[in-house]
């Protein structure tokens, strides 16, 4: 007897459904699925959220200089002239910022290489491809998911039972992060 479910689909259907099905579970907080759809993704959210908390404060902080473009009073850039070009004047601007440990990074690597990338579009829908942000998963499990379960040694998600669906009576549940 397996250690998983199957799920009626081939290996490959079945990892890249199962990796979805978990980036969305993250990403929104909560998803409406069938039941044993739901048990198996609760194993590998688990392992996900797991592992972001082990390594959640495993940073230093290091201040780098980096440079900026000049800007007028209007926002646009500052150009001058040199040699016959127009180049962009730049300031040098002290700027902190993250470094991952090597765990750290380990980590931010496995949880990237389960989950997708996840693209956020504009709420309004007018500049779709303009406006696109790539949502880093990474920091988000870091940032966000993992100083929330600090304190708690397993159970992050709770699953809640719907009912059958009314196509072929499957049972649905609402699996959500608790």
């Amino acid at each position: 007897m397996p250690g998983y479910r199957k799920l009626g689909r081939t290996s490959s259907q079945r990892k890249a459904m199962l990796r979805n099905l978990t980036t969305n579970l993250l990403y929104h907080g909560k998803i409406e699925t069938t039941e044993t759809r739901a048990k198996e993704i609760r194993k590998q959210a688990e392992k996900l959220i797991t592992l972001a908390k082990k390594q959640k404060d495993n940073y230093e902080t290091v201040t780098v200089t980096a440079k900026v473009p000049q800007k007028d009073g209007s926002g646009k850039r500052i150009k001058k002239e040199e040699n016959g070009k127009k180049v962009t004047l730049y300031s040098e601007a002290p700027k902190s910022i993250k470094k991952d440990n090597p765990e750290r990074l380990n980590a931010r690597r496995k949880i990237l290489s389960y989950l997708y990338p996840v693209l956020e579009v504009p709420a309004d829908g007018r500049k779709k491809r303009q406006n696109t942000v790539n949502v880093d998963m990474a920091n988000k499990m870091f940032d966000e998911i993992a100083p929330k379960y600090a304190d708690r040694n397993g159970g992050y998600t709770r699953i809640i039972k719907l009912g059958p669906r009314k196509g072929d009576g499957a049972p649905m549940v609402i699996i959500e992060l608790v």
